[in-house]
C-alpha cells in the first residue's frame, strides 16, 4: 500500500508541485527578460492568476463529473504540450511577437495549473480517506511535498532561465508536466466521477451565508485578502526590484523565494508547538506581527541581503497565518457546508493576486516602495481587525489543539 501510494500519488504530486512552482515564479522573470518592462510583468501576473480565478469553479465541476485521475492527467500534458510549443515558437519570432507568446503562455499556464491543482488536492483526500488512521501521515507527506517544491522551483527556474535561457526553462517545465501526467494514477485506482450536491450556484449561496454567520472566520478571511494584495505585489514587483534596483541576477529572484519558501516551512512546524500552548488567538496576533512589520520595511531596504531575509521573515508570519486560518476553519465550518463554504473563502483569498499584477502594470516603478509602504498600511489595518473585532466572540481553544 505505502509503495502504491509513493507511486500513485506522491510521485505525481512532486512532479506537478515542482512543475506550478517553476511556472509560477519563473514566467514572470522571462517576461521581464523579453520585454524589459514593469508594466507588462505586472500585466503577466495578473494574465497568470486571473484565470485561477475565473476557472476555479469550473475545475471543481470537472474533477467531480470526470474524476481526479483524468482531470490531472489531461490538465499536466496540456500544459506539458503548451510549454513546449513555446520553445520554438519564442525562438523564431521577433521581441514584439515573443512578448504577446510569453502573455498568452502565462494565460495558459495559470489557467491549466488550477486544473491540475484541484484535481492534485482530490487525490490527496482519496489517499488520505483509503489510509483511515495514518490519513495525517499521507497528509504531511502531501504538505512536505509542495513545501519542497516552493523551496526548490523558484531557484531553480531562476537559475534555468539564466544559464539555459528561456528554452531551457520551458523545456524543463514542460518535461516535469509530462512525467506528471505519465506517471499519474490511473482512472480505475481513483474515485470516479460523483455526482455534485447541487446547482453551483446554490453552492455559493450557501457557502456566503455560512461564512456571513461566522464572524470570526469572515474576519479573519477578510484580513488575510489584505495581506495576501500586499503579498502578490511583493510576488509582482520583486523580479523588479531585485534586477532592476539592487542590481542583482534572475537567479537571485529565486533565491529569494526558496528562502522564504524554508522559512515557512520552519515557521508550518513551530506554529504547530505554539498553538498547543498559546492557542489561536495568541499565534494568530503574533504572526500577525511578524507578517506587518518586515512589509514595512522592505520598502526601505536598499540591499540585496536586507530585502532577502525581510521577504523570508514576511512570508514565515503569512504561513503562520495560515496555519491558524486553517485550524479555525476546521473547527467552525460545519461539515455538511463545508466544501461551499471553503471555495467562498478560498476565492476571497485569491482575488488580490490579480488586483496586485493590476497595480503592478499601472504603477510607475519609480514609485513601487511607495505602493508597498501603502500596501503593508492597509494589511495592518485589516489584521488589526481581523484580531480584534473578529476574536471578540470566538470561544478559547483548549490545549488539546
Amino acid at each position: 500500500m505505502t509503495h502504491s501510494r509513493a507511486r500513485g500519488v506522491y510521485l505525481p504530486r512532486l512532479a506537478d508541485a515542482a512543475a506550478s512552482s517553476m511556472t509560477t515564479y519563473g514566467i514572470p522573470l522571462l517576461v521581464l527578460g523579453t520585454t524589459n518592462s514593469s508594466s507588462l510583468t505586472g500585466v503577466a501576473f495578473v494574465l497568470a492568476w486571473a484565470p485561477r480565478l475565473c476557472t476555479f469553479a469550473l475545475a471543481g465541476t470537472a474533477v467531480d463529473r470526470f474524476g481526479p485521475a483524468r482531470v490531472f492527467r489531461l490538465a499536466a500534458a496540456a500544459r506539458a504540450l503548451v510549454a513546449g510549443l513555446a520553445v520554438p515558437a519564442l525562438a523564431m519570432t521577433g521581441a514584439e511577437v515573443a512578448a504577446s507568446l510569453v502573455m498568452l503562455l502565462a494565460a495558459c499556464a495559470g489557467c491549466l495549473t488550477q486544473f491540475s491543482f484541484i484535481a492534485a488536492e482530490s487525490i490527496g483526500g482519496a489517499a488520505s480517506r483509503e489510509a483511515d488512521g495514518a490519513a495525517h501521515r499521507v497528509q504531511s507527506v502531501l504538505l512536505s511535498i509542495d513545501q519542497a517544491a516552493a523551496l526548490a522551483g523558484p531557484a531553480a527556474g531562476g537559475l534555468l532561465l539564466q544559464w539555459a535561457g528561456s528554452s531551457g526553462m520551458l523545456a524543463v517545465i514542460s518535461g516535469l508536466s509530462l512525467l506528471s501526467a505519465a506517471i499519474a494514477p490511473s482512472a480505475r485506482h481513483m474515485p470516479g466521477p460523483t455526482a455534485g450536491n447541487g446547482p453551483a450556484p446554490q453552492g455559493w449561496r450557501t457557502g456566503w451565508s455560512t461564512l456571513r454567520a461566522l464572524p470570526p472566520l469572515a474576519w479573519l478571511v477578510g484580513g488575510l485578502a489584505l495581506s495576501n494584495l500586499t503579498l502578490g505585489f511583493l510576488e509582482a514587483a520583486t523580479p523588479v526590484i531585485v534586477v532592476k534596483e539592487l542590481g542583482r541576477s534572475s537567479a537571485s529572484v529565486g533565491v529569494v523565494w526558496s528562502c522564504a519558501a524554508a522559512a515557512s516551512l520552519l515557521a508550518v512546524a513551530v506554529c504547530r508547538v505554539a498553538i498547543d500552548r498559546w492557542g489561536l488567538s495568541g499565534v494568530g496576533r503574533w504572526a500577525a506581527l511578524v507578517t506587518a512589520v518586515p512589509c514595512f520595511l522592505i520598502a526601505h531596504a536598499d540591499s540585496y541581503p536586507a530585502y532577502l531575509v525581510l521577504a523570508a521573515v514576511f512570508m514565515a508570519g503569512d504561513s503562520m497565518l495560515a496555519v491558524v486560518l486553517r485550524t479555525l476553519r476546521s473547527h467552525l465550518i460545519p461539515a455538511e457546508v463545508f466544501g461551499s463554504t471553503l471555495s467562498v473563502t478560498v476565492l476571497i483569498l485569491l482575488l488580490p493576486y490579480p488586483l496586485a499584477g493590476i497595480l503592478m502594470a499601472v504603477v510607475d516603478p519609480a514609485a513601487i516602495r511607495t505602493v508597498i509602504t501603502a500596501c503593508a498600511v492597509v494589511q495592518a489595518i485589516g489584521l488589526l481587525c481581523a484580531f480584534t473585532r473578529g476574536t471578540r466572540s470566538r470561544p478559547r481553544h483548549g490545549k488539546r489543539r
